[in-house]
């Protein structure tokens, strides 16, 4: 049950709270950390997750800019890691009721010969048109959103520790959204002239497809007015891999 709007006079709510305010000290504001800022009332079991027990944190950053990287270095580390890219892929799966309004909405020429969607044919679509790919986010995103929620549900009951959802569209997505369910905000950045020298090695993309789907998404500067931890990836491999287990030192000191 949410606590209405007279909360402010719960015991229970008071005694949690003033224990968080001990607890975040040194780190990001109250309000912004447990989600005071947000219209919805808060429940006294979610003061209680994020008073102690599981950490969710939410990975994010551009195409290009070394989130699967760095999320690889924190499962290594012993987070779990919910990847948002397999979960469309599982939404998304052949003759299920989202798949045939994907394919409804933009044809059955993305549909491959066994029935996936092309996801690279999609892409060529979506990202050339700003209002194709907010039709395509307004159908996709509730179920993603609830098939996260649920898996991050399940992996707090099984006692987990640290759970990553790595999601390229975490600060962008519309309400309700999977950014007021983590603790922190992990952005991962580099130079635009990196960016598109990995989109050409790893994806094969032409300078102008990848400044297409640079520019249909969130500037690093947005994200990282949002971010809690930002990461420069523009550097060796041992030296990002480095940064990420001095974040984990401090993040499983704190949990």
């Amino acid at each position: 049950m949410f606590v209405k709007r007279d909360y402010w006079g719960n015991e229970e709510y008071f005694t949690l709270l003033s224990e968080l305010r001990w607890r975040v000290k040194e780190r990001r504001s109250l309000s912004h950390k447990i989600g005071l800022h947000n219209k919805n009332p808060l429940t006294a079991q979610l003061l209680v997750d994020r008073l102690g027990g599981m950490k969710v944190i939410g990975l994010t950053g551009g195409i290009g800019s070394g989130k699967s990287t760095v999320a690889g270095f924190l499962a290594e580390l012993g987070a779990v890691v919910i990847d948002a890219d397999k979960v469309w892929h599982e939404a998304l799966k052949p003759n299920t009721e989202i798949w045939r309004e994907v394919v409804t909405a933009f044809g059955t020429e993305i549909v491959k010969p066994n029935g996936e969607i092309d996801r690279k044919k999609l892409g060529k679509i979506v990202f050339a048109n700003p209002k194709a790919l907010a039709r395509l986010n307004k159908i996709v995103h509730p179920r993603i959103y609830s098939m996260v929620k649920t898996q991050i549900e399940q992996y707090r009951q099984k006692g987990v520790r640290v759970v990553v959802f790595e999601a390229p569209l975490l600060l962008e997505a519309a309400k309700p959204s999977l950014a007021d369910e983590v603790d922190e905000v992990w952005v991962t950045v580099a130079p635009e002239s990196t960016v598109l020298r990995r989109l050409k090695e790893e994806m094969g993309l032409s300078e102008p497809e990848s400044l297409a789907r640079i520019r249909s998404q969130l500037s690093s500067e947005e994200r990282i007015k949002q971010a809690d931890v930002v990461i420069d990836t523009d550097c060796s491999l041992g030296e990002l891999r480095e940064k990420v287990r001095a974040l984990w030192r401090k993040l499983t000191l704190d949990t």
